[in-house]
Protein backbone atom coordinates (compact mmCIF):
# COMPACT_ATOMS: atom_id res chain seq x y z
CA UNK A 1 0.00 0.00 0.00
CA UNK A 2 1.26 3.46 -1.23
CA UNK A 3 2.47 5.44 1.81
CA UNK A 4 0.90 9.60 1.49
CA UNK A 5 1.43 11.87 4.62
CA UNK A 6 0.74 14.81 2.27
CA UNK A 7 -2.49 16.45 0.64
CA UNK A 8 -1.13 16.14 -2.82
CA UNK A 9 0.04 12.52 -2.26
CA UNK A 10 -2.83 11.50 -0.85
CA UNK A 11 -4.73 12.96 -4.29
CA UNK A 12 -2.26 11.05 -6.47
CA UNK A 13 -2.98 8.37 -4.31
CA UNK A 14 -6.76 8.48 -5.25
CA UNK A 15 -6.26 8.92 -9.01
CA UNK A 16 -4.02 5.98 -9.40
CA UNK A 17 -6.64 4.19 -8.38
CA UNK A 18 -9.25 5.40 -10.39
CA UNK A 19 -6.59 4.66 -13.45
CA UNK A 20 -4.30 8.01 -13.83
CA UNK A 21 -2.40 8.13 -16.17
CA UNK A 22 -3.22 5.26 -18.06
CA UNK A 23 -7.32 6.65 -17.92
CA UNK A 24 -7.63 10.24 -18.15
CA UNK A 25 -9.79 11.27 -15.40
CA UNK A 26 -12.03 13.65 -16.69
CA UNK A 27 -12.17 15.78 -13.00
CA UNK A 28 -10.82 19.63 -12.74
CA UNK A 29 -8.23 19.50 -10.07
CA UNK A 30 -10.34 22.45 -7.65
CA UNK A 31 -13.74 19.73 -8.00
CA UNK A 32 -10.75 17.05 -6.79
CA UNK A 33 -10.28 19.30 -3.85
CA UNK A 34 -13.82 20.03 -2.79
CA UNK A 35 -14.05 15.96 -2.85
CA UNK A 36 -11.02 15.27 -0.35
CA UNK A 37 -12.50 18.22 1.98
CA UNK A 38 -16.35 16.38 1.54
CA UNK A 39 -14.21 13.34 2.40
CA UNK A 40 -12.53 15.21 5.52
CA UNK A 41 -15.46 16.11 6.74
CA UNK A 42 -17.10 12.79 6.98
CA UNK A 43 -13.93 11.49 8.56
CA UNK A 44 -14.28 13.90 11.36
CA UNK A 45 -17.84 13.92 11.78
CA UNK A 46 -18.32 10.54 12.21
CA UNK A 47 -14.82 7.88 12.37
CA UNK A 48 -13.24 7.81 15.57
CA UNK A 49 -10.10 8.74 14.27
CA UNK A 50 -11.27 12.11 13.23
CA UNK A 51 -11.95 13.71 16.78
CA UNK A 52 -9.86 14.17 20.04
CA UNK A 53 -11.06 13.83 22.96
CA UNK A 54 -9.65 17.26 25.00
CA UNK A 55 -10.26 19.16 28.25
CA UNK A 56 -9.82 22.60 26.76
CA UNK A 57 -8.94 25.87 29.64
CA UNK A 58 -10.58 28.83 29.11
CA UNK A 59 -9.68 31.93 31.54
CA UNK A 60 -12.34 34.33 31.99
CA UNK A 61 -12.13 37.86 30.99
CA UNK A 62 -14.19 40.56 31.64
CA UNK A 63 -15.79 40.30 28.10
CA UNK A 64 -16.89 36.76 28.73
CA UNK A 65 -18.67 37.85 31.62
CA UNK A 66 -20.59 40.74 29.41
CA UNK A 67 -21.05 38.92 26.69
CA UNK A 68 -22.25 35.94 29.02
CA UNK A 69 -20.60 32.90 26.82
CA UNK A 70 -17.24 32.05 25.89
CA UNK A 71 -16.06 31.77 22.73
CA UNK A 72 -14.54 28.52 21.66
CA UNK A 73 -11.78 27.60 19.07
CA UNK A 74 -13.53 26.17 15.69
CA UNK A 75 -12.07 23.04 15.77
CA UNK A 76 -13.57 22.31 19.01
CA UNK A 77 -17.09 20.36 17.28
CA UNK A 78 -18.90 19.04 20.45
CA UNK A 79 -18.64 19.71 24.27
CA UNK A 80 -20.14 16.82 26.83
CA UNK A 81 -19.41 18.90 29.72
CA UNK A 82 -17.69 21.78 31.95
CA UNK A 83 -16.22 20.59 35.27
CA UNK A 84 -18.24 22.02 38.23
CA UNK A 85 -17.68 25.60 38.72
CA UNK A 86 -16.25 25.99 42.37
CA UNK A 87 -18.82 25.56 45.16
CA UNK A 88 -18.06 25.56 48.80
CA UNK A 89 -17.37 21.84 48.69
CA UNK A 90 -14.49 22.51 46.00
CA UNK A 91 -13.09 25.75 46.24
CA UNK A 92 -9.49 26.08 47.03
CA UNK A 93 -10.33 28.60 50.24
CA UNK A 94 -9.64 26.76 54.12
CA UNK A 95 -13.23 27.59 54.98
CA UNK A 96 -13.66 24.55 51.78
CA UNK A 97 -15.42 21.69 53.87
CA UNK A 98 -13.14 19.16 52.42
CA UNK A 99 -10.27 21.40 53.82
CA UNK A 100 -11.56 21.48 57.16
CA UNK A 101 -12.84 17.94 57.48
CA UNK A 102 -9.16 16.82 56.54
CA UNK A 103 -7.58 19.27 59.31
CA UNK A 104 -9.63 17.87 61.80
CA UNK A 105 -9.34 14.06 60.83
CA UNK A 106 -5.82 13.79 59.51
CA UNK A 107 -4.38 13.12 62.54
CA UNK A 108 -6.74 9.66 62.85
CA UNK A 109 -6.02 8.53 59.04
CA UNK A 110 -3.22 6.22 60.01
CA UNK A 111 -4.93 5.02 62.62
CA UNK A 112 -8.48 4.56 61.81
CA UNK A 113 -10.69 3.14 58.88
CA UNK A 114 -11.36 5.85 56.22
CA UNK A 115 -14.07 4.42 55.38
CA UNK A 116 -16.30 6.90 57.27
CA UNK A 117 -14.59 9.81 55.66
CA UNK A 118 -15.37 8.59 52.15
CA UNK A 119 -18.93 8.17 53.58
CA UNK A 120 -19.40 11.60 54.48
CA UNK A 121 -17.74 13.08 51.66
CA UNK A 122 -20.43 11.15 49.35
CA UNK A 123 -22.76 12.29 51.38
CA UNK A 124 -21.93 16.19 51.02
CA UNK A 125 -21.50 15.53 47.37
CA UNK A 126 -24.78 14.67 47.64
CA UNK A 127 -26.43 17.82 48.77
CA UNK A 128 -23.71 19.53 46.99
CA UNK A 129 -25.56 18.14 43.68
CA UNK A 130 -28.95 19.03 45.14
CA UNK A 131 -28.48 22.73 46.29
CA UNK A 132 -25.98 23.71 43.25
CA UNK A 133 -26.36 21.38 40.57
CA UNK A 134 -24.38 20.93 37.07
CA UNK A 135 -24.65 24.36 35.41
CA UNK A 136 -26.33 23.87 31.73
CA UNK A 137 -24.42 24.54 29.39
CA UNK A 138 -25.60 25.48 25.19
CA UNK A 139 -23.30 24.73 22.44
CA UNK A 140 -23.07 24.78 18.93
CA UNK A 141 -20.49 24.12 16.78
CA UNK A 142 -21.25 27.12 14.15
CA UNK A 143 -20.97 30.08 16.07
CA UNK A 144 -18.42 28.00 18.48
CA UNK A 145 -20.39 29.85 21.37
CA UNK A 146 -20.42 28.25 25.05
CA UNK A 147 -23.48 29.24 26.87
CA UNK A 148 -23.39 28.41 30.74
CA UNK A 149 -26.50 29.18 32.23
CA UNK A 150 -25.44 30.52 35.67
CA UNK A 151 -25.13 34.07 37.63
CA UNK A 152 -22.11 35.52 35.35
CA UNK A 153 -21.91 38.51 38.26
CA UNK A 154 -21.41 36.06 40.92
CA UNK A 155 -20.50 32.30 40.00
CA UNK A 156 -17.49 33.69 38.13
CA UNK A 157 -14.53 36.39 37.97
CA UNK A 158 -12.12 37.78 35.33
CA UNK A 159 -8.86 34.99 35.47
CA UNK A 160 -10.84 32.19 36.93
CA UNK A 161 -10.62 29.20 34.35
CA UNK A 162 -13.68 26.75 33.64
CA UNK A 163 -12.40 23.31 32.16
CA UNK A 164 -14.32 22.14 29.03
CA UNK A 165 -14.93 18.82 28.03
CA UNK A 166 -15.43 18.10 24.44
CA UNK A 167 -14.23 16.81 21.06
CA UNK A 168 -11.78 18.48 18.99
CA UNK A 169 -10.91 17.94 14.73
CA UNK A 170 -7.55 16.38 13.90
CA UNK A 171 -5.81 18.83 11.17
CA UNK A 172 -4.52 16.14 8.77
CA UNK A 173 -1.42 19.00 7.71
CA UNK A 174 -0.22 18.19 11.36
CA UNK A 175 -1.02 14.95 12.13
CA UNK A 176 -0.56 13.55 8.56
CA UNK A 177 -0.89 9.99 9.79
CA UNK A 178 -4.55 11.31 9.00
CA UNK A 179 -4.04 10.43 4.92
CA UNK A 180 -2.84 7.09 5.12
CA UNK A 181 -6.09 6.04 6.59
CA UNK A 182 -7.59 3.06 4.64
CA UNK A 183 -10.92 3.99 5.14
CA UNK A 184 -10.29 7.89 3.83
CA UNK A 185 -8.46 6.84 1.20
CA UNK A 186 -11.26 4.59 -0.22
CA UNK A 187 -14.05 7.23 0.62
CA UNK A 188 -12.25 10.21 -1.01
CA UNK A 189 -11.57 7.94 -4.04
CA UNK A 190 -14.98 7.09 -4.67
CA UNK A 191 -15.98 10.61 -4.05
CA UNK A 192 -13.78 11.62 -6.86
CA UNK A 193 -15.26 8.56 -8.94
CA UNK A 194 -18.67 9.81 -8.43
CA UNK A 195 -17.83 13.68 -9.57
CA UNK A 196 -16.32 11.97 -13.08
CA UNK A 197 -19.55 10.44 -13.62
CA UNK A 198 -21.72 12.88 -13.31
CA UNK A 199 -19.26 15.23 -15.46
CA UNK A 200 -19.50 12.82 -18.17
CA UNK A 201 -22.80 11.73 -18.13
CA UNK A 202 -23.74 14.94 -20.36
CA UNK A 203 -21.68 13.00 -23.13
CA UNK A 204 -23.83 9.58 -22.41
CA UNK A 205 -24.20 7.59 -25.91
CA UNK A 206 -21.89 9.78 -27.82
CA UNK A 207 -19.65 7.83 -29.86
CA UNK A 208 -15.97 8.83 -30.49
CA UNK A 209 -13.10 7.83 -32.95
CA UNK A 210 -12.57 3.67 -33.12
CA UNK A 211 -15.98 3.09 -32.07
CA UNK A 212 -15.90 3.98 -28.47
CA UNK A 213 -18.26 5.30 -26.39
CA UNK A 214 -18.71 7.69 -22.86
CA UNK A 215 -20.89 5.42 -20.07
CA UNK A 216 -20.30 8.03 -17.38
CA UNK A 217 -23.81 6.21 -16.22
CA UNK A 218 -22.06 3.40 -15.31
CA UNK A 219 -19.34 5.02 -13.55
CA UNK A 220 -22.03 7.18 -11.70
CA UNK A 221 -23.89 4.35 -10.23
CA UNK A 222 -20.51 1.94 -9.12
CA UNK A 223 -19.13 5.09 -7.64
CA UNK A 224 -22.91 5.88 -5.53
CA UNK A 225 -23.24 2.31 -4.80
CA UNK A 226 -19.28 2.19 -3.26
CA UNK A 227 -20.26 5.39 -1.16
CA UNK A 228 -23.65 3.91 0.28
CA UNK A 229 -21.84 0.90 1.13
CA UNK A 230 -18.89 2.82 3.16
CA UNK A 231 -21.03 5.21 5.13
CA UNK A 232 -22.93 1.87 6.19
CA UNK A 233 -19.53 0.62 7.38
CA UNK A 234 -18.19 3.98 8.65
CA UNK A 235 -21.31 4.14 11.08
CA UNK A 236 -21.41 0.67 11.99
CA UNK A 237 -17.67 0.42 12.43
CA UNK A 238 -15.93 3.31 12.68
CA UNK A 239 -18.08 5.71 14.64
CA UNK A 240 -17.82 6.21 18.40
CA UNK A 241 -21.27 4.79 20.50
CA UNK A 242 -23.99 7.94 20.77
CA UNK A 243 -23.09 9.97 23.99
CA UNK A 244 -24.85 13.38 25.89
CA UNK A 245 -22.71 15.60 23.55
CA UNK A 246 -23.65 19.54 22.45
CA UNK A 247 -22.73 20.66 19.41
Amino acid sequence: MAITASRQQFIDYCLRRLGYPVIDINVDPEQISDRVDDALLKYRDYHYDGTEHVYFKIKVTAADIANQYFTLPEDLIGVVRIFRISTGLNSSSMFNIRYQMMLSNMYTFTTLDMAPYVMAMRQIESIDEILSGEKPIRFTRHNNKLHVDMMWSVDVSVDDYIIVDGYMTLDPEVYTDIWNDPWIKKYATALIKRQWGENITKFEGMQMPGGITFNGRQILQDAMDEIAKMEEELINTYSLPVSDMVG
